[in-house]
């Protein structure tokens, strides 16, 4: 199974100058970006943890790939994200988001079916990877 989140979802995962572009765009824009890992994907999971600050006033996109790149570094086996914010509106709302990186191996899930009263069926969602302690849900990470 594969992990279907964010903008790009239904397309192959991009090659580093696809990000880029996109990056660019996002610069172009005004959206300040910022990059986000977890190993933890469920889909009501929408609070990932930061990498660093968000970046503000760039105007060419080495410097989030260099961010991007490092997070890849330090964790090669979480899903990584890039969220581009948008501002106008005075509230900070997402105007782009993507995966930039993903675990080796992707476990999945498992979508459990429960049946109540009046034939009433509730469906739930389980990540395989949270069957193991955060940190060690796609191996061991480097500290």
């Amino acid at each position: 199974m594969f992990l279907r989140q964010g903008t790009f979802s239904h397309l192959p995962a991009f090659t580093d100058d696809e990000i880029a572009a996109q990056v660019r765009y996002a610069l172009l824009n005004n959206w300040p970006v910022s990059i986000e890992y977890t190993d933890d994907p469920h889909p009501r999971n929408v609070y990932w943890e930061m990498w660093g600050l968000p970046l503000f006033d760039l105007d060419e996109p080495d410097g989030v790939l260099a961010e991007i790149a490092a997070c890849r570094a330090t964790f090669p086996r979480h899903y990584i994200r890039l969220t581009a914010y948008d501002a106008r509106y005075g509230r900070q709302t997402t105007a782009l988001s993507f995966l930039v990186a993903r675990p080796p191996t992707e476990p999945g899930f498992r979508l459990t079916r429960t049946d109540g009263d009046d034939r009433r069926q509730r469906y739930q969602l389980h990540a395989y990877a949270t069957d193991a302690p955060a940190g060690a849900r796609y191996g061991q990470d480097p500290l």
